[in-house]
């Protein structure tokens, strides 16, 4: 059976009291499954209450960080280095396309910080809106998501997920991974991983929503 990853991407959102009353409701549920590996992305503010409260439940979850910097630890104000982090997180999100048009990130820079992950055992999931943009050496985790489709409750079709991760496959290596975000949801989760190609969803503002987020992970899991 091919891996499953389902990935809550939080964004700016949720304090940290709504971050743990979140896990308490979605820890417990989540499918236990060899196969299946679910992650929540919260702010950074709350990473740290995040991991103690997954660690003390013992829940299969992983945490993972919505960026980090393209530096090292030194005299960078205001940024995350990757050697500090990987105390608290197994994945970060990097090169989302909200990243890349309010904050300029080019390919260069996404490059960087996946260097930065991959050098303090992080997993690198780097966002690309189609199978042009480059995928940067060494990532193994890719996340396809068409700016059009984010946010917008109008999704790509699993098809056409399927033939853009195909590309992006046999542009690099069979061995990425691949998964979709943009408008994820209970109703259309099934359809994108069953597809040959897709590896999981990246899943946005129906992760903020517990109960949904739990009906995502039942779906797959079935």
């Amino acid at each position: 059976m091919k891996d499953i990853w389902i990935i809550a991407n939080w964004k700016s959102n949720k304090n940290i009291s709504e971050a743990l009353d979140w896990i308490s409701q979605v820890g417990p549920k989540i499918p236990k499954q060899d196969n299946l590996k679910v992650v929540v992305c919260p702010t950074f503010s709350a990473l740290s209450e995040v991991k103690k409260a997954i660690t003390v439940g013992n829940f299969p979850l992983l945490v993972g960080a919505q960026d980090l910097s393209p530096f090292g630890i030194g005299a960078y104000t205001g940024e995350e280095p990757a050697e500090l982090l990987n105390q608290l997180i197994t994945l970060t999100i990097l090169g989302h396309s909200e990243r890349r048009q309010n904050f300029r990130e080019s390919d260069e820079t996404i490059a960087k910080k996946t260097q930065q992950a991959l050098g303090n055992n992080i997993t690198p999931l780097v966002c690309v809106q189609n199978e042009e943009i480059p995928v940067p050496e060494g990532c193994k985790l890719v996340a396809y998501e068409p700016i059009w489709a984010i946010g917008t409750g109008n999704p790509d079709t699993p098809e056409n997920a399927n033939v853009v991760a195909e590309k992006i496959k046999q542009q690099y290596s069979a061995s990425i991974e691949v998964v979709y975000g943009g408008s994820v949801h209970s109703g259309n989760v099934k359809d994108l991983v069953m597809q040959e190609n897709i590896n999981g969803v990246l899943v946005g503002s129906a992760s903020l929503d517990a109960e949904e987020f739990i009906k995502i992970c039942q779906v797959v899991s079935e």
